[in-house]
């Protein structure tokens, strides 16, 4: 809720002479928040602030441009104290300022003029002109359109989306939060939700409704305010968005149309790489369904064989389907042995797949490995990683395995260290 804070900011020494609220508003506010997609993001967090004075913007003693120097230099004050952990402020955007924090994260501040009594709010931007943006109207609409039955699931999708968008997309050419949570909402009002069980046909039905919806019209008039258009993508990045959007309709429907959850986990990395789980080795339920496959159809199967070597100052480690435990610094080789019983025209991919607070830390959860009959990689942080690799033929996941990469927390020690000063002669 909006809070008056204890004390104003002062700049120059002066009091502003306004009452000031925050809001959280964004991702964070939305509970649709997801993990950057690479250790070189970050998270973001958006709070608003209010400064508060009756009637319209224009009415108050300063403009557009005064409120978003006021939040731009509270926030170089307060990043210039030693004592906080704030890291550096960023020159100011269009509609807000932006302060980074060490741990990975930023937090957007954007500036409104704030109503009470009409519960009227307006953005403030580089303009020097006030925009007709309401966050908390538009937060309204989702908590009623998605209703407390279905807000889990319709927030699932929503971080779906968002990670197939930050995998998927340069930058300038990204659908923004919002669009997705819009476009979302909308699609998912239009189902009849006795018709889907699982998160991924609920999935598949969305984006279907959602490139129905594109091929009509690009644009999307924000629920609260019908006279913005939430999607300010270009024509070409507009193109862009449908043309993806319908390779994620063609990944749905094939993940849907296969009898094993390793098949649909393998054909929905296609979109969201290693971010899209795996069965476990002990899923039983997986069990049955292959053990069903097996007997329904004379397919082809091939089970992988992976030699795994790890190399760090002249030590090397060899297991067969595992590794480990092995120390941080290696160089690890992973090679299928038996590729020449594969079927001719087979194609071999690896995935990567990190676990552990250490890799957590610093956002890096794994990637896509290179293609072919070998993959190379380095041990980098403590705990039990995967190296998955995936058979397919013909686009059909023929074999799969998981190899798991035990690293432990200590480098490598020399084979034959310095003997230390003392037990030498002068």
């Amino acid at each position: 809720m909006e809070r008056p804070s204890r004390s104003p900011p002062r700049r120059s020494g002066r009091s502003i002479g306004h009452s000031i609220a925050s809001w959280l508003q964004g991702s964070y506010k939305f509970g649709t928040q997801v993990r950057p997609a690479a250790s070189s993001q970050e998270f973001d967090i958006d709070l608003g602030v209010y400064f508060q004075w009756s009637g319209e913007p224009d009415d108050g003693r300063h403009s557009a441009l005064d409120l978003k120097a006021f939040v731009q230099n509270s926030l170089s004050d307060y990043a210039s104290n030693d004592d906080n952990d704030a890291e550096g402020v960023d020159e100011p955007r269009a509609k807000c300022s932006r302060i980074h924090f060490g741990d990975a994260f930023h937090i957007d501040v954007p500036a409104y003029h704030l109503d009470s009594e009409a519960d009227a709010r307006a953005l403030a931007t580089d303009k020097n002109e006030w925009e007709d943006s309401d966050p908390k109207a538009i937060y309204a609409w989702w908590k009623e359109s998605t209703g407390a039955t279905d807000r889990a699931r319709c927030r699932r999708l929503v971080r779906y989306f968002k990670m197939w968008a930050a995998l998927r997309f340069e930058d300038g050419a990204r659908p923004s939060s919002i669009l997705l949570t819009v476009l979302i909402g909308q699609a998912f009002q239009q189902l009849d939700r006795d018709d889907y069980s699982g998160d991924d046909e609920f999935m598949q039905a969305i984006v279907s409704e959602i490139v129905d919806r594109l091929r009509k019209s690009y644009k999307a008039p924000n629920p609260a305010n019908k006279l913005e258009n939430l999607n300010r993508l270009s024509d070409d990045h507009s193109s862009q968005l449908l043309e993806k959007l319908e390779d994620l309709l063609s990944i749905a429907d094939r993940a849907l149309a296969v009898s094993t959850k390793t098949a649909s986990a393998e054909i929905w990395s296609e979109a969201f790489d290693h971010f899209f789980p795996v069965p476990e080795k002990d899923d039983e339920e997986e069990a049955i369904l292959k053990i069903a496959e097996s007997r329904a159809l004379a397919t082809i199967q091939f089970e992988p064989v992976v030699i795994v070597e790890a190399t760090a100052k002249n030590r090397t480690f060899r297991d067969i389907d595992k590794i480990g435990p092995i120390p941080k610094g290696c160089e690890i080789n992973f090679t299928l042995a038996n590729a020449h019983a594969m079927p001719r025209g087979a194609v071999v991919t690896w995935m990567v797949r990190n676990s552990g607070t250490e890799a957590e830390s610093l956002n890096d959860l794994g990637h896509r490995g290179e293609e072919g009959l070998s993959a190379t990689e380095h041990s980098a942080y403590r705990g039990v990683h995967y190296m998955d690799v995936a058979v397919k033929l013909n686009g059909r996941l023929i074999g799969s395995k998981r190899v798991p990469v035990t690293v432990t927390g200590l480098g490598m020690p020399q084979r034959n260290p310095p003997r230390p000063s003392w037990t030498k002669l002068r």
